[in-house]
């Protein structure tokens, strides 16, 4: 098959072997695949891999490795001791994590479980959703990136005493606030830098967008919820439980953001952070401390999430163009993988075999 291979740190477009579906496993066609930061994550710091000691992503410089782990594909073939309750034919997707006699990996993360930069790979029959929708591929591949930010703003809870903060408006950061929106939470604020993601967010569900090249998140963030009279008076009766608390999802994944936010917000301010820079980071834990923060680490989706956000991505329930852009090829895909480093791009580009 065709596929957009990384080895050695690069990535180009070259025939591979097919994937051969083992026990429990289906055979599927790529329809569409999104380009994801954690693929640019994956690609740029072998050593992330090297630390999982699950096995689940692993990244080996001298071997083939497929990325692409937001799908749209096509049922093609089964494995042996499938239960073969999905026809041939039939568009599919999955939380992308493939089950394999040594243990379960991601797809797109492993050498052992190919992702949807190529014309074919692997899921497992057990955790495969059929998409029913006649939503074009493109659309329904986003599922997967909704579900991150599904799941970490379901697992939030915020109260009806608690305003939402998203920093950062990319892919991640616009599921967040769509989640955010349905569960009836508000006002919710979204600060970027880049205008474009600003509009993104408003048209997601954000009520108010910051730019923190005009105004500090935080300042903006009291303004809306104290009102412009800003005093001690009126921190300290937000520390009583008599005006809302600070829920500050951190959606960016650079160095240094989670610990200016521990520097700028509030008192009491709960963090969820699903950025995570795979370089690491430094953090203030002594301001933490004294702020009496709390914070608390994202993680991947839960499968019931991940369920939910596929349901009402697949069903048109919540609108996704908003986060779309262009289609590339196989042989664009390592152009794509550059462009998508740029913030003023879209939040998705996607393949499209």
């Amino acid at each position: 098959m065709r596929a957009a291979v990384l080895r050695g740190g690069t990535v180009e477009a070259r025939i591979i072997d097919d994937p051969v579906p083992g026990p429990g496993q289906l055979l599927v066609r790529s329809l569409a695949c999104g380009i994801c930061a954690s693929d640019l994550h994956f690609m740029d710091h072998p050593e992330a891999g090297a630390d999982d000691d699950s096995g689940m992503s692993t990244y080996d410089q001298d071997v083939d490795i497929v990325m692409g782990h937001e799908y749209c594909a096509e049922v093609v073939d089964h494995g042996p001791g499938t239960e073969r309750r999905i026809p041939v034919g039939t568009r599919v997707s999955s939380l992308p994590v493939l089950s394999t006699p040594a243990g379960r990996r991601i797809i797109g993360q492993n050498p052992d479980s190919p992702g949807g930069f190529g014309e074919y790979f692997l899921l497992t029959e057990a955790t495969t959703r059929v998409v029913a929708s006649d939503l074009p591929s493109e659309v329904v591949c986003v599922a997967d990136a909704i579900s991150v930010g599904w799941s970490t703003a379901s697992r939030a809870q915020v109260t009806a005493k608690e305003v939402p903060l998203v920093i950062g408006c990319g892919a991640v950061a616009l599921s967040v606030i769509a989640r955010l929106r349905r569960l009836g939470v508000g006002p919710i604020l979204a600060a970027d830098f880049v205008a474009s993601r600003r509009r993104s967010a408003l048209a997601m569900g954000a009520d108010v967008v910051i730019d923190p090249a005009e105004v500090s998140p935080y300042l903006a963030w009291r303004d809306v919820v104290y009102g412009p009279a800003d005093s001690t008076k009126d921190m300290m009766t937000a520390m009583a439980g008599r005006l809302p608390g600070c829920v500050v999802f951190e959606c960016v994944g650079v160095p240094g953001v989670l610990d200016s936010i521990i520097k700028g917000c509030e008192r009491g301010t709960r963090i969820f952070s699903a950025g995570g820079p795979p370089e690491g980071d430094h953090l203030h834990t002594l301001t933490a401390k004294r702020k009496g923060i709390n914070i608390q680490f994202g993680g991947g989706p839960l499968p019931a999430h991940w369920d939910e956000a596929f349901e009402a991505v697949c069903s048109g329930g919540l609108d996704v163009m908003p986060m779309l852009g262009r289609t590339v090829g196989l042989d664009e895909v390592p152009s794509a993988l550059h462009a998508a480093r740029d913030a003023n791009g879209p939040p998705r580009i996607v393949v499209v075999p």
